[in-house]
């Protein structure tokens, strides 16, 4: 209960503020089991509840206020004979009245007794199912803190939790109400049968995502008991927190409990947090989208829970001491990695594991006070709401569509021609960078098609030559691609690579070749490596600078250094690294065991940006120790006691949590990419998943601060984004019918208005044409 002191603190420090909490919506019923009136009487359709001060010392009512529809306080304004009550029921925070919460048909429930009727009657107010777990919690105890000073006479902060537990209550079992759509309509119900699989559920359930039982059928038993005898990976004693959305902090549900680590057998893991013998507070399966987060500054594990397909539900469990958050975090990395891999945990090296295991460990907590990071957050955006870069569109003339309605799938931003490409089916749409970060419509190309004549559309897009040519591909032929000729909007020529070898992606031959009119460029396969050559007759595979593998290695991403290096990561999750083409990679980085769809790596090679589908993983490729101190692992191998440490970039559970819930959408990263530039310093990290772009502040990361990234909420998909050439500061993103740039700038903290927030959406200059060519 240690994270609700300081809500409470502010709630009640506010003396001149009457209320100290609301509940925004419910329906308050009366229900008299004994009375032959009927079982329940709905007294508000529609009301407010409140914990408000008195005037006395130490006193507090619970009060619920009906909200009136339209017309409806009008007429009772008319009404001369109207009771005073009809508007509001007030009640005294006494523990008399045995205040408690229930979970019932998916809504929260508030229960009192009704002190004025007969032993069994009872007043519930019924909260609307918007009502979010943590504002139910936050209500509950901090009723039980105005029942202690009531009682006591003395404000609650020096009340241990055992003080206020003996205001927690917990409620017979209780028969589903009845819901009328009148309080005409409840009079003329009869009683409601009590049915025996009616059971009413502890306070606690209200924030489980699996239902806590207070009793189990035959069946369930059973099933506990053979869960119960699965082999454990590891079982720790923890206090179990959920994240309250409303508050931002994590709110003690237990602090008796155990976790533990079941193997279900093939490859598959399950994390339950449980009080043995009683109640099942969360079963999850392990898999990526939990979102772990291991934290040893404050001896804490975070991570997300689901059910069915709602949104998450954020968690965190606080061990007892470093010991046992370190077995914790080896038995459930090992179920994750073996989850992943479908290989034994134990037949990874040593420094391999340690790789892994420090991926998922918390480092951007310890470092930077959030004081410190809050000063540094405010200053970045005074800056940059100063900058007169920082526009917005205006709406103009709306362009026609073809009719087709395809949507954005690809961007391409130019390095020397200050162009974007943004590819819509078989069409592209060409866009101008203006002087003041605007994007100008130039043209579209209407049709891309093979020299004979065949239309596709493209699978992968690459400018060339100082963005005088794209190269593509035809997703039907996986032996070619092709080249146009940018000032025609012609394809011009066919490049077949290989008879055998197919090629799935390409990058440029270095960071900055496209720049220069370099011809050569990088292709892989999914077990080959290659330049291919243009220039050369037949079979455009350099045959002396291939590296083919026989094994299965699944790559699916590579990038180049400005010097020529080359990062390969693939579906394993594993990344190679390479000085030059034809040889064996110079450093092998392990897998974590999420497939890697894209990477990326800094002109001056230190650090490799790698995405995965829930997370990023920045790795830092310079050797700091041993014999090869000072050299990037694209030229040494790294030492067996000097493998680089990597950075896990990810959303916090919580924002995932609100994310999620927001959106109904599951986490799933574009390519993310570091902001580029000749003679520019990587200093951003751009990426987006469903409707928000997020950057990262690479200074903040390497610093430790808590949260080192900003958003910016569009109210539909987000289909591709990258900086502009030579900026940190303008971020390009293709929505599925409109193009923008926008300023890093009106990037926002995540907060929860910030992600419930979209930005008002362009329908401008900026949308693709089908204009004329």
């Amino acid at each position: 209960m240690f994270m609700i002191r300081n809500v409470s603190k502010l709630l009640f420090g506010e003396t001149s503020k009457q209320d100290l909490l609301q509940i925004d919506s419910g329906q308050l019923y009366l229900i008299r089991p004994r009375s032959p009136k009927g079982y329940s009487e709905c007294i508000f359709k529609e009301s407010t509840a409140f914990i408000r001060r008195t005037s006395t010392p130490h006193h507090y009512q619970l009060v619920i206020q009906r909200v009136f529809e339209e017309g409806e306080e009008t007429l009772q304004e008319e009404s001369e004979d109207e009771d005073a009550d009809m508007n509001d029921r007030v009640f005294l925070l006494d523990e008399s009245l045995h205040f408690r919460s229930v979970f019932r048909d998916g809504q929260a429930v508030f229960a009192w007794n009704d002190l004025l009727g007969d032993p069994d009657d009872t007043f519930e107010f019924v909260c609307d199912t918007a009502t979010q777990p943590g504002q139910v919690n936050t209500f509950e105890i901090v009723a039980m803190q105005c029942q202690f000073e009531r009682k006591y006479k003395r404000s609650y902060e020096n009340a241990t939790d055992a003080d206020l537990e003996q205001f927690s209550f917990s409620t017979p079992t209780i028969p589903p109400i009845v819901r009328p759509t009148s309080p005409k309509a409840a009079q003329e119900q009869t009683p409601t049968s009590h049915n025996k699989n009616d059971v009413s559920l502890p306070k606690e359930s209200l924030h489980t995502p699996r239902i806590v039982r207070t009793e189990t059928n035959e069946q369930e038993r059973d099933e506990t008991k053979h869960q119960r005898d699965l082999p454990i990976l590891t079982k720790e004693l923890v206090e179990l927190h959920l994240y309250d959305t409303d508050s931002g902090t994590f709110i003690l549900q237990d602090s008796e409990l155990e976790a533990c680590v079941f193997d279900n057998g093939g490859w598959k893991y399950t994390l339950e947090v449980a009080n043995p013998g009683k109640d099942v507070w969360v079963t999850q399966v392990i898999v990526p989208d939990i979102s772990p987060v291991f934290n040893f500054d404050y001896l804490s594990f975070i991570f997300n829970a689901y059910q069915d397909e709602h949104a998450p539900f954020s968690w965190l469990l606080r061990f007892r001491d470093m010991p046992s958050l370190e077995r914790f975090q080896e038995g459930l990395m090992r179920g994750l990695w073996e989850h992943l891999n479908e290989t034994s945990w134990l037949k990874a090296k040593s420094d391999d594991r340690d790789y892994i295991v420090e991926a998922f460990q918390d480092i951007t907590m310890s470092d930077v006070s959030e004081e410190e990071e809050e000063v540094g957050f405010e200053a970045e955006n005074v800056e940059e709401e100063d900058n007169p870069d920082d526009v917005s569109f205006d709406e103009t003339t709306q362009f026609p569509d073809d009719g087709t309605h395809e949507e954005n799938s690809q961007l391409a931003v130019g390095t020397q021609s200050d162009r974007s490409f943004v590819i819509r089916g078989s069409r592209i749409g060409v866009f101008k960078h203006t002087p003041s970060n605007h994007l100008e419509f130039s043209t579209t190309i209407n049709k891309v098609q093979t020299p004979k004549g065949k239309a596709f559309q493209p699978k992968k897009v690459m400018l060339h030559a100082g963005d005088s040519s794209m190269i593509l591909q035809n997703p039907s032929n996986a032996h070619s691609v092709f080249k146009m000729d940018i000032e025609t909007g012609k394809i011009v020529d066919e490049w077949k690579v290989h008879d055998d070898i197919p090629i799935i992606n390409y990058v440029p031959e270095n960071k900055f070749a496209q720049l220069t009119n370099e011809q050569t460029f990088i292709g892989h396969s999914k077990n080959a490596i290659f330049r291919v050559d243009p220039r050369i007759s037949g079979n455009k595979m350099v045959d002396s600078e291939l590296k083919q593998y026989l094994s299965k290695n699944e790559f699916s991403a590579a990038a180049t250094t400005e010097k020529g290096y080359i990062a390969v990561a693939s579906n394993k999750g594993d990344i190679r690294l390479f000085d030059r083409l034809g040889i064996n990679a110079k450093s092998h980085l392990p897998a974590l065991g999420d497939p890697i769809v894209g990477i990326d790596v800094s002109a001056d090679g230190r650090w490799i940006l790698a995405t995965c589908r829930t997370y990023l993983l920045l790795v830092d490729a310079k050797q700091e120790t041993g014999k090869n101190a000072g050299k990037l692992g694209f030229e040494k191998g790294f030492g067996k006691d000097a493998k680089p440490k990597p950075r896990r970039l990810a959303l916090s559970p919580s924002h995932v949590a609100q994310f999620q819930h927001e959106t109904k959408m599951p986490l799933s990263f574009t390519i993310a990419k570091f902001n580029t530039g000749l003679n520019t310093e990587e200093t951003s990290v751009v990426a987006s998943t469903g409707p928000f772009i997020i950057t990262w502040d690479l200074k903040k990361v390497l610093k430790g601060s808590k949260e080192p990234y900003s958003i910016r909420r569009y109210s539909e998909e987000v289909k591709a984004d990258n900086f502009r050439f030579g900026s940190d500061k303008s971020v390009i993103v293709a929505l599925p019918q409109q193009v923008d740039m926008v300023a890093k700038g009106s990037f926002k903290k995540a907060t929860r208005q910030s992600i419930a927030t979209p930005v008002k959406q362009l329908r401008s200059r900026s949308s693709i044409v089908n204009s004329p060519y």
